[in-house]
């Protein structure tokens, strides 16, 4: 019988640290991040600089003089990026693109607190400072930090199409976890490169499965220095509670970052808290579910939003009114019965897209359906007006349903509304969709939209229902914009 114990020292003896053996591959991803961090640091502080000087140009918060408004900008962008630090804004190898927003809210938050801090200590008085501008230069800084960190983030994306800050991977355990791990890290734009599988006694990994087998557990750390291993993901299931103890004391020897699969899908970071019990280390999951005072919290948000997007965008519902009247005949509001919370039909607006009497012509169109499931999806709708194609483009069409929002009836962000005639074909999973108020944009808004299947638009449904925040709204909403603003999937 094969030993598969790990060599481990006693731990009284001083272990030097593991490097690569010479003319071993080194990767040099962690300094290529600490480069990229640097300069990510630098564009912060020029976003908060650039918020505040248009700010100030606007609506001046305090009377400074050039010099002294020239210290103060610099002085405020040494904080904004120390906070931005002590939010770990810039372990860009560690940060979903969810929880680096959720962090940027809050991080920018606390430091636009301490900016008002300073100012009450050094002028005596908390009323200093204008409470708009404070708004005003948050807003703007926020919005600039968002639109930088998106730019940053396209280009780490290119420098990874080209295997650039991708880390050097080695998967411990072969089996089934393992290929899926392997399967999940395989796309480029994940930044790591599996290089292959240690086998911890497990094995089911066969020519053909994608990196190769490239030793037992025993010879870890010969692999780790041969192959230039920059992280080692340990697949939980193929490792024994004693295995992992000796495995992290073990890796902890050489210079690699080290996770853990925890074997959770469809969840957020945001709802794990580490939770050590005894020597069990568990992962305490928090609830989520749209009731009672979470209900009553995301009302409010919808209401106070779709208040405001009402106002700032009638401009948009006269100019696209006008120009529905005067290309084609009929009302210039469609009105169609939805399904929406707890399977209640209500009765949703759009602007008028299609010519009058269109639904009576969809069942000339059924043999030509590109969508799948319940869904009727056509490219070339020959049904929408010019107009109409132009409105969809830019889901314009949909800004009456912030009515819908206002009469309790959607949410800004939820599942799609769907067709009683959908609802009818439904298979059981399909119905868990139905719990929440269905929204005006999601998940599905910004994953692909009509290009997506309709299993994929219910499994990004049950998604967001699982793991829903206001941030996560937040977050969905800014994602919202470029997806719409592109196009992207929209027909």
């Amino acid at each position: 019988m094969i030993d598969r114990t790990l060599p481990i020292e006693p731990a009284t003896e001083p272990v030097p640290l593991q490097r690569s053996a010479p003319g071993a591959p080194r990767g040099d991803t962690h300094r290529d991040y600490a480069r990229l961090a640097t300069w990510i640091a630098l564009t912060d502080a020029l976003a908060l600089i650039a918020g505040m000087t248009i700010a100030h140009a606007i609506h001046p918060g305090l009377a400074h003089t050039r010099w002294t408004f020239a210290v103060v900008l610099a002085i405020a962008g040494v904080v904004w990026v120390i906070v931005f630090a002590f939010f770990q804004l810039y372990s860009f190898s560690r940060l979903s693109p969810a929880q680096e927003f959720r962090r940027i809210l809050e991080a920018s938050g606390i430091a636009v607190l301490v900016r008002m801090l300073v100012s009450t200590f050094v002028h005596g008085s908390i009323g200093a400072l204008s409470g708009w501008w404070v708004v005003l230069a948050w807003a703007l800084a926020l919005l600039f930090v968002l639109f930088e960190r998106r730019t940053w983030h396209k280009h780490m994306g290119r420098l990874r199409a080209k295997d650039r800050l991708s880390f050097r991977t080695l998967i411990v355990g072969a089996n089934q976890e393992a290929l899926r791990i392997a399967r999940t890290l395989a796309p480029k734009a994940w930044g790591f490169r599996t290089l292959g599988f240690i086998d911890t006694g497990t094995s089911i990994v066969a020519s053909g499965d994608g990196p190769p087998l490239l030793g037992n557990i025993i010879d870890l750390s010969d692999v780790i220095e041969t192959h230039g291993i920059e992280c080692v993901f340990i697949a939980s299931s193929a490792v024994s509670p004693e295995q992992m103890k000796r495995l992290t004391r073990h890796l902890r020897r050489h210079d690699v970052e080290v996770r853990i699969s925890a074997n959770m899908t469809d969840i957020l970071a945001s709802r794990l808290t580490v939770q050590p019990i005894g020597d069990l280390l568990a992962l305490s999951l928090r609830p989520v579910r749209l009731s009672g005072v979470q209900d009553l919290m995301k009302r409010g948000f919808d209401l106070a939003v779709a208040s405001v997007a009402v106002a700032l965008t009638a401009p948009i519902w006269l100019t696209s009114a006008l120009a529905i009247k005067l290309t084609s005949r009929g009302p210039v509001l469609f009105k169609q019965v939805r399904v929406g919370r707890e399977g209640k039909p209500f009765t949703i607006y759009k602007l008028r897209t299609m010519v009058r009497g269109a639904e009576l012509l969809l069942a000339q169109l059924e043999g030509k359906n590109e969508g799948s499931g319940p869904l009727f999806k056509m490219r070339q709708d020959p049904r929408i007006t010019r107009v109409g194609r132009w409105l969809r483009r830019y889901s314009l069409d949909e800004l009456p349903q912030l009515l819908n929002v206002l009469k309790g009836e959607m949410s800004l962000v939820g599942p799609r509304p769907p067709l009683p005639k959908e609802v009818a074909t439904y298979e059981d999973w399909h119905r868990d969709r139905l719990e929440v108020r269905p929204g005006i944009t999601g998940l599905w808004q910004t994953g692909g939209r009509s290009e997506l299947s309709f299993d994929d638009y219910v499994r990004l449904d049950l998604f967001y229902i699982e793991n829903w925040s206001i941030t996560y709204d937040l977050f969905i909403m800014f994602k919202t914009v470029p997806a719409v603003l592109g196009s992207k999937g929209a027909f």
